[in-house]
């Protein structure tokens, strides 16, 4: 779920708005639906979802994304279908007819396959022939005045999962020694702030441990992310998080890179709740923060991930790239399950929550913005 990009893109006809909807969404949908929403004149959102498998009820996927669009304050919409008839048809029949139930002006329904495209709601012959319209995306003004603003639109999903996914080779080998040497310097700081530290033998936090969970402990390690006391270890290991943080945030915003052993030592230090809340307040929709918590989540070790995945699904999401903010959801969640901030962000955009409604961030808290329904996951409380 997409909101609109802020380069204006000017849609005449039903061929423009095929080749509008890549730059809206972030790649190029196949076997999907997607519901482009207007108020008034202009498009202000983008939806889309799967089709439904053969012989799925498509009604489920039909409602939510009706639910989404209804959240935006949407007056008209276009649906559009990605595939063969055969599993097209239902989908968006399903999609129409909610759509129409909950007061939505329909513009057009359309079928796209194989660089053609058909209308569910023309009848005419001659401006929707039977064998259908032809398009070309490349040709399109619309195309080119998305390159021309800046936009992107990749070829296809999993090119943007790629675009988060770990770097392996050379890159992991050494991000492995950096964080073993993130590992060793946590240890030592502990003991210089009186903390217990952490004697030979036992599990090292963090990689050693596997992925801490949510509440910021790992499996026999240090409490990174207690909150029932402020001992000095506390104290020590959040200002070296709070340093580590800014400092990133700086240097990426001077277009600099971090090094391994500032990648290791901040993905660590982010395990504690109340390092990755200062990260997160600190975080909008700011290209530079997008740029930041992608290299850490693509360098940093696998199990410390979850923590940069849901600070750059957050300044995706912000940023109106709620593509980019889905994919980074799949990998916090595929670390840790139940971790809390990715499970409250992966509802917003399953919602479609306008970022808008948190403008003015972080003084709106992002906890009086969402009302969850019963039987979903609590609201993290910040700092826990």
């Amino acid at each position: 779920m997409t909101p609109t990009d802020p380069a204006r893109l000017a849609v005449r006809s039903p061929a423009d708005l095929i080749a509008a909807v890549p730059y809206l969404l972030g790649f190029h949908p196949a076997d999907s639906v997607v519901v482009v929403a207007l108020r008034g004149r202009r498009i202000i959102f983008a939806a889309r979802a799967d089709l439904p498998d053969p012989g799925a009820d498509p009604q489920p996927p039909a409602h939510h994304l009706a639910e989404v669009i209804r959240r935006q304050r949407a007056d008209a919409a276009t649906v559009i279908g990605y595939g063969p008839a055969g599993r097209v048809t239902a989908a968006v029949d399903a999609v129409r007819a909610v759509l129409e139930g909950a007061g939505l002006l329909l513009l057009d329904v359309l079928r796209v396959t194989d660089g053609r495209y058909w209308s569910y709601l023309c009848t005419e012959v001659d401006c929707c022939p039977p064998d259908g319209n032809p398009y070309d995306p490349a040709a399109s003004q619309v195309s080119a005045a998305a390159v021309l603003a800046g936009q992107v639109a990749l070829p296809d999903r999993a090119a943007l999962t790629a675009q988060v996914a770990p770097l392996s080779g050379p890159v992991r080998v050494a991000m492995r020694r950096a964080t073993a040497r993130a590992e060793g310097r946590l240890t030592r700081l502990l003991r210089r702030a009186g903390g217990p530290g952490r004697p030979a033998g036992t599990p090292r936090p963090g990689v050693a441990d596997g992925a801490l969970s949510d509440s910021g402990r790992s499996d026999g390690g240090p409490p990174l992310g207690a909150t029932d006391g402020e001992r000095p270890d506390d104290r020590a290991v959040h200002g070296a998080g709070v340093a580590a943080t800014r400092s990133a945030q700086r240097r990426h915003r001077r277009g600099e890179r971090l090094t391994d052993d500032e990648v290791a030592w901040l993905s660590l230090l982010l395990t504690r709740l109340s390092v990755r809340d200062h990260a997160w307040e600190r975080t909008d929709g700011r290209d530079a923060d997008i740029s930041l918590w992608t290299d850490v989540v693509r360098r940093a070790e696998p199990a410390l991930t979850a923590a940069p995945a849901s600070l750059l699904a957050f300044a995706a999401w912000r940023a109106g790239q709620g593509a980019l903010a889905a994919v980074a959801l799949e990998r916090a969640l595929a670390v840790q399950p139940g971790y809390s901030l990715a499970l409250l962000l992966d509802d917003l955009l399953r919602r479609g929550v306008p970022p808008s409604e948190l403008d003015g961030w972080p003084a709106v808290a992002l906890p009086n913005v969402v009302r969850r329904r019963a039987r979903r996951p609590r609201l993290p409380r910040r700092g826990a």
